[in-house]
C-alpha cells in the first residue's frame, strides 16, 4: 500500500507552480535595463513568481480527495 502525503492533484498543482517559478525566473533574466531596472525585472517577473509561489501554497494546504477503488 503506497501512501503517498499528497493526492496527485497536489502534485499536479506543484508542478505547475514550478514552472511558474521558473518563467517567471526567466522573465527577469531577460530585462534589458541595467542591473534589471527595467519592466521585465522590477514588474512583470516578480509578480509572475508571486503567482508561483501561491500556487505552491495552494498545492501544499490543499486537501486530497479520497481516491475510490
Amino acid at each position: 500500500m503506497n501512501k503517498l502525503p499528497f493526492g496527485k492533484k497536489n502534485y499536479q498543482w506543484m508542478i505547475i507552480g514550478i514552472v511558474t517559478l521558473i518563467i517567471g525566473f526567466t522573465i527577469m533574466t531577460m530585462d534589458k535595463q541595467p542591473y534589471g531596472f527595467g519592466f521585465l525585472g522590477l514588474t512583470l517577473g516578480p509578480i509572475v513568481v508571486l503567482g508561483g509561489f501561491i500556487i505552491e501554497i495552494f498545492a501544499i494546504t490543499r486537501t486530497p480527495e479520497k481516491e475510490s477503488k
